[in-house]
């Protein structure tokens, strides 16, 4: 099995401190995660001046301010995007970002980023969709929102652009924050990998670790997921995040799963064959058996013995005549 790619999504849970997100990648490199993704963004680029926030976004301590004016104090950048990438590196972390603007794309790509992630919000997105595809690199897409239809237009423009299709993860997700458990659809990520013929995992916004583990279960190759260091800190995304120890949890089930996964050939295994001797019954004689007595039901039974005929050859002893004296309890061996 392919060894599942998990990034710890730290999104913009630094708060627009460099600090605190250099904490962020450390977090995330204890934990084991693959990768620790942050959001590339200039602020005017990304939503009007006028743009309400979102329900989810309200709890964080400025209900007052426009989205732009909130997503203005959580920019990182180039600057900062340079210190980032050094502190990952020197932690073993791949950093990762998301851009969510063109300026943003050429950026990321020129500080070297090797794949690129496309946010929801981002599927129906013409332009940005093309000038991404034209680097050519390995790109995951998030589905959160999106139709079938929408989907196979977005590969199209991406596959006309230059990014060949194999290079394309597709992502289920459910873009609700936190998604309550009845909108998960995980069987919906196989379909995307059955409809689209292309390697597909999980990007969770649900409260908990149990949903993100079950997709790997069902054959996800990436997971992402929000992590920050408090829970109780403001900003947007802060409350649907999963904290450290919980971040660790689910990258040690997740790994536990995928070597529980294991072969599909069902055989004994090494630990069952040194058992079957010990826990599989055997043919032992339930009464004293004289030589020249039949087998029969009567004086036969099955038992855990360290010796006798296994139990499935019942039939093919039954009738037949014994050789030689057997003791109760005795193991059958003719």
């Amino acid at each position: 099995m392919t060894r599942c790619l998990i990034i710890a999504e730290a999104g913009v849970n630094h708060n627009g401190d460099t600090a605190l997100a250099k904490e962020l990648i450390e977090v995330a490199a204890a934990a084991g995660a693959d990768a620790v993704k942050f959001q590339t963004f200039r602020a005017e680029l990304l939503a009007s001046p006028d743009l309400a926030k979102a329900p989810y976004q309200q709890g964080d301590g400025h209900s007052a301010e426009s989205q732009r004016e909130m997503l203005a104090r959580l920019e990182l950048d180039e600057a900062a995007h340079r210190e980032l990438m050094e502190h990952a590196c020197e932690h073993g972390v791949e950093l990762l970002s998301t851009p969510f603007d063109i300026p943003s794309i050429d950026l990321l790509d020129r500080l070297g980023l090797q794949r690129f992630k496309i946010p929801s919000g981002e599927i129906t997105n013409t332009p940005y969709l093309r000038h991404l595809g034209r680097l050519g690199k390995p790109l995951i897409l998030s589905t959160g929102m999106a139709t079938l239809g929408e989907i196979e237009r977005a590969l199209e423009i991406l596959t006309r652009a230059g990014t060949p299709r194999k290079r394309i993860t597709l992502l289920h997700a459910t873009s609700a924050y936190p998604t309550p458990m009845a909108e998960v659809n995980l069987r919906a990520m196989q379909t995307l990998g059955t409809t689209f013929g292309l390697r597909y995992g999980y990007s969770d916004h649900t409260r908990g670790i149990e949903v993100p583990i079950a997709a790997v279960a069902l054959g996800a190759c990436v997971i992402e997921k929000h992590f920050t260091l408090d829970r109780n800190l403001p900003g947007p995304d802060h409350a649907a995040s999963l904290e450290p120890d919980e971040l660790a949890a689910m990258v040690r089930a997740i790994r536990n799963i995928e070597i529980a996964l294991g072969s599909a050939v069902k055989q004994p295994t090494a630990s069952e064959t040194a058992n079957r001797p010990l826990v599989r019954k055997r043919i032992v004689a339930a009464t004293t058996i004289r030589p020249g007595e039949p087998f029969s039901a009567a004086n036969l039974t099955t038992r855990r013995a360290p010796a006798g005929l296994c139990a499935s050859r019942w039939d093919e002893l039954t009738g037949r005549r014994a050789e030689r004296e057997y003791r109760t309890g005795e193991g059958i061996e003719p």
